[in-house]
């Protein structure tokens, strides 16, 4: 069912535009935020099986417990600072903040002793949720707390900002070529309320932002390659956290997990209509001007724009991967080969589809896995290295 309220509200702020008109970017970051009525915000579950779509964590404690293994490898690269700050963004259900945490309490106690563990959610109903769950369990989970990014001091953190699944939800801007020119998609209304609908127009750029984009990535959407009409995503949401997450970081990490390409195969002159995806009940589509406020948008990450992003501010990149190959250096192989030791048959096959669901090549195995640091010399990462298979 379509909110009414956020359509409505959707409509003003286009009526207030002395062209009539707002860019998509301003239309995702209500539908999916708006305090009252943006899907983060309003109370039916969005995640899991009851929701409309699921992310690692929901198939078990393994990812949770492998990304910790590689946690606490960069806890020791830094020489064991006290305290150190683990700052995840974009929590979800907590349920990952709860597989790693658990994990480091069974495993590596001396690691807990001096961790920080910052969730940074921008959604209030998930960190509700997020509270609830960790005032249930009590201990050791009373060592989190929650901050906006902006609220931590610059140049404060020691230790990992670290997201799953969290850029691709960035409300994105969307560009196209048309007569040979690049040129911006914007919403605006047709007939009257209330019986009016959206619809898309092109215009001139938003902001010259979006053409120094494309200049960051090397990229030239206006070359012979690609044809008339070809249409895109440019996620300059993306560039600004990346810019507040290396101001924070004094010395450390940032490590984003997400669905994505380099640019070289995200603007792709065959991928002639973007990536623009929205998830309904476990179904995919790319319409979002239906169920608004009640389904997910998203679009593919950039992941050459992060790195070359931070390396304009300092964050070298010390390496990109496939979550596939990340887990299974982590060690995802030896707990496949150990599946077999529980007694029951269907306990069995379970674990092991979650466990090959992970590195699927066609789905979750095939999402990128990008390693930034504070350093100007080489580090190596176990989850980096060649896995064993």
């Amino acid at each position: 069912m379509v909110s009414v309220t956020l359509v409505d509200r959707i409509s003003q702020r286009i009526g207030n535009h002395p062209q009539n008109r707002i860019t998509f970017a301003e239309y995702m970051e209500m539908v999916l935020y708006d305090p009252q009525s943006g899907y983060y915000n309003h109370n039916s579950p969005q995640i899991g099986a009851q929701g409309d779509f699921f992310t690692s964590p929901h198939l078990g404690s393994d990812f949770g417990e492998l990304l910790a293994e590689q946690l606490v490898e960069m806890w020791e690269v830094l020489g064991k600072p006290e305290p150190f700050t683990l700052v995840e963004m974009g929590a979800g259900q907590g349920i990952l903040a709860a597989d790693i945490i658990g994990y480091l309490q069974r495993q590596y106690p001396q690691v807990v002793r001096v961790l920080d563990y910052a969730i940074a959610e921008k959604s209030r109903r998930l960190k509700t949720e997020q509270q609830r769950r960790f005032q249930q369990w009590g201990a050791p989970f009373t060592q989190i707390r929650w901050c906006d990014l902006d609220e931590i001091a610059n140049h404060s953190i020691t230790g990992c900002f670290f997201s799953n699944e969290l850029i691709d939800a960035f409300p994105v801007h969307l560009v196209t070529r048309q007569n040979n020119q690049l040129q911006e998609i914007y919403l605006t209304t047709t007939g009257k309320s209330p019986n009016f609908q959206l619809a898309e127009v092109v215009g001139e750029l938003s902001t010259p932002q979006l053409a120094d984009y494309f200049r960051l990535v090397g990229i030239d959407l206006l070359s012979d390659a690609y044809p008339e009409g070809y249409r895109t995503e440019v996620n300059l949401a993306a560039l600004g956290w990346m810019e507040t997450v290396a101001r924070k970081l004094q010395r450390g990490f940032v490590l984003t997990i997400d669905y994505g390409y380099s640019a070289d195969r995200l603007y792709s002159p065959t991928r002639r209509e973007g990536t623009l995806q929205c998830y309904y009940q476990h179904r995919h589509h790319n319409d979002p001007y239906i169920y608004i406020g009640q389904q997910d948008i998203t679009a593919h990450v950039d992941f050459t724009a992060l790195q070359q992003k931070g390396r304009s501010l300092g964050l070298q990149t010390i390496g990109f991967t496939q979550q596939a190959l990340f887990l299974m250096a982590l060690g995802l192989g030896d707990r496949i080969a150990t599946v077999s030791e529980s007694p029951k048959i269907s306990q069995v096959l379970r674990r092991r589809e979650a466990l090959h669901s992970l590195i699927d090549p066609m789905g979750l195995g095939n999402f990128g896995v990008l390693i930034q640091g504070t350093f100007s010399h080489d580090v190596k990462l176990r989850g980096l290295t060649s896995p064993q298979w």
